[in-house]
């Protein structure tokens, strides 16, 4: 993970200031920092967004290819995860650096992901047992400003929303034989529900207290964090502790009682920008890598 040096009076400094609900860039301990979303950034993909949130920068890319259903979920297409840590993003992902981060990352949005109700895997089948749709989703860190894992979810939540799989049919000959046919209107497509698709929400315990959204400097400052995957509804479907350091019970439950409730928060939010920049169609100003 990205690190930052800070001084022993430098983290005394932002300790104390957590204790008293100010954090050293003026927000409270609740508060995140301004989130920008960008859908389909990428040409050549099913589906993508860019998300930037504070000094991260996120960018997923979407591709929908036809595989085969797994054994064990005949009737299921699914998702497969790759990230890829740029040398860019910090001097700490130069030669192989990164890439114990991107497989952690990528562990964690598999469990995320793993279960019936995050995306409907059904909708992705074309022929039981035989054809089905694979989502290969592309995580890129373009740069590293702290809260990696709620940005990634974001990111991967609105590229998922932006995704359109062409709409097929399978033709079945008189000999039995199967053909797919795939539709020529590119406006055809299936769109993902991603109602259900969870956001993860990072609370770093500083001192007595924790915060949201932390930056590398406040990161510098936790040795324990809890990472809670909460849907739009405010149910938590995964959680996870990272960190050296220890969490007592008490802490434990008031974090998750803090996560659900800002994981709400970040879905309407998010739910709000993605329906209102779908909504202005073609007219919408496209910032892409140039803004």
């Amino acid at each position: 993970m990205a690190s930052v040096a800070l001084s022993e009076a430098e983290k005394v400094y932002i300790v104390h200031g957590v204790q008293e609900d100010l954090r050293v860039d003026g927000r409270g301990c609740e508060d995140y920092r301004c989130v920008d979303v960008e859908t389909d950034v990428v040409s050549n993909t099913s589906g993508s967004a860019r998300v930037k949130l504070g000094h991260t920068d996120i960018l997923v890319g979407v591709k929908a290819e036809m595989g085969t259903p797994k054994l064990e979920k005949p009737n299921e297409g699914y998702l497969e995860f790759f990230v890829d840590c740029s040398a860019n993003a910090t001097p700490e992902f130069e030669g192989r650096g990164g890439d114990d981060l991107g497989t952690e990352i990528a562990n964690t949005l598999y469990r995320i992901f793993n279960n019936k109700s995050s995306v409907d895997l059904k909708s992705l089948c074309i022929s039981p047992r035989e054809h089905c749709w694979i989502l290969y989703v592309d995580v890129l860190l373009l740069e590293c400003g702290g809260n990696l894992f709620d940005a990634i979810s974001i990111a991967v939540k609105a590229a998922l929303f932006n995704t359109r799989i062409p709409r097929v049919r399978v033709l079945e000959d008189e000999e039995g034989s199967k053909d797919i046919e795939l539709s020529d209107d590119p406006y055809d497509c299936i769109r993902l529900s991603v109602e259900n698709v969870p956001c993860i929400v990072t609370l770093c315990k500083i001192g007595y207290r924790h915060v949201v959204d932390a930056t590398l400097q406040e990161e510098a400052c936790s040795l324990a964090s809890l990472l809670v995957s909460v849907t739009s509804k405010g149910v938590v479907t995964c959680m996870r502790k990272v960190g050296k350091g220890s969490l007592d019970p008490e802490s434990i439950f008031e974090m998750m009682e803090t996560g659900k409730r800002m994981g709400k928060v970040l879905h309407t939010s998010l739910q709000n920008i993605l329906h209102k920049e779908e909504s202005l169609g073609p007219k919408r100003q496209k910032v892409g890598f140039l803004g």
